[in-house]
């Protein structure tokens, strides 16, 4: 019974709108459809926090958060307490606030609804891909290359994996240069189940931004998340687990978040080449800001990388619980 309930809500989720009434935004041209209509449909009930900035919709088991003025980024939403980026922005016209259709089934479809691997699939192999590496060092802050706390960061979180009984495949296990069509190649060659790529940022000319950012492949018809609203938003073979990797990559910041102390700065949409080239759910995380004095330290500490690592185990154990299709991880998925 409770198998049936899922799928009505998940085809409900994904069901053709009336778009007679809803704009349109004028750069991509995504169908939006009335907010309050979708959450009304849903048993949501509707409440500003904040007049013409913030609504929220209250549900059951799930509490969503939409950012709807247009200065302060319209792309802004919390769903249970996890901030995600909406592939595109929300529009509000006329004290009616709107949602684009592909957020509705690739955004928050995935994560309120979320997909079920076939009975007898499991999780069992995971592969780290350290970023940068041999003559590409990533980021430099003084004198802490990103590609040395890449690796260290790597090599923890197999530990701990292995640990927890998972098999593991590493990119790179030494400082040497890994192209990026070769990563995603030595993930198909091993049969890994989960791609994820470890990563740290830096803004060598703003010390104050801090926190952690975990991106997941670009849905075809968007654009990417820094692209300024230009660029591809052809479909490539990644596009094949858009929902698997917007449900991996929302479990992970909601893991991060909250067990690593690092400001959650939210699940964000890219088109990496690692996550574009990828044939299983893939993921890559900015683990913290190397240029922020608060995050460095952080991330240079071995101690604390212990923690980091504890965050990703427990982000992938996560999603391995959800996906397995339990009744317990149906009913509780967005808490």
């Amino acid at each position: 019974m409770r198998k049936a309930v899922c799928a009505g809500v998940l085809a409900v989720l994904l069901a053709p709108w009336s778009l007679e009434a809803a704009p349109r935004n004028k750069k991509a041209q995504p169908d939006y459809v009335p907010l309050g209509e979708w959450a009304r449909s849903h048993v949501y009930s509707v409440h500003w926090l904040e007049r013409d900035k913030t609504v929220e919709l209250q549900g059951r088991t799930s509490r969503l958060i939409f950012n709807v003025e247009s200065r302060s980024d319209a792309r802004r939403a919390q769903i249970n307490g996890v901030q995600v980026m909406l592939a595109f922005p929300l529009l509000y016209q006329n004290g009616r606030a709107y949602i684009s259709q592909i957020d509705l089934s690739e955004t928050l479809g995935p994560i309120l609804s979320p997909p079920t691997n076939p009975r007898g699939i499991n999780i069992k192999t995971i592969c780290l891909d350290a970023g940068h590496g041999g003559s590409d060092p990533g980021y430099q802050v003084g004198s802490h290359d990103e590609k040395k706390y890449n690796l260290l960061f790597a090599q923890e979180v197999r530990a701990q994996l292995l640990a927890a009984g998972f098999h593991v495949v590493m990119t790179r296990t030494t400082d040497v240069k890994v192209q990026l069509e070769d990563r995603t190649a030595i993930a198909r060659k091993a049969g890994a189940d989960l791609f994820v790529c470890l990563h740290f940022n830096a803004i060598p000319n703003d010390k104050d931004v801090h926190g952690t950012e975990v991106y997941c492949l670009t849905p075809a018809g968007a654009y990417s998340f820094n692209s300024g609203g230009e660029g591809d938003t052809r479909w490539v073979v990644g596009n094949r687990n858009d929902e698997k990797n917007m449900l991996f990559a929302y479990q992970m910041q909601k893991s991060y978040e909250k067990n690593s102390g690092f400001e959650d700065r939210g699940v964000r949409r890219a088109r990496f080449q690692v996550l574009r080239e990828a044939t299983m759910p893939a993921i890559l995380i900015e683990g913290g800001y190397m240029s922020n004095p608060s995050d460095g330290r952080k991330i240079f500490d071995a101690r604390y990388r212990k923690q980091m690592a504890k965050a990703v185990v427990d982000g992938i154990q996560a999603y391995k619980r959800i996906t397995k299709g339990s009744s317990e991880s149906r009913t509780n998925e967005g808490k």
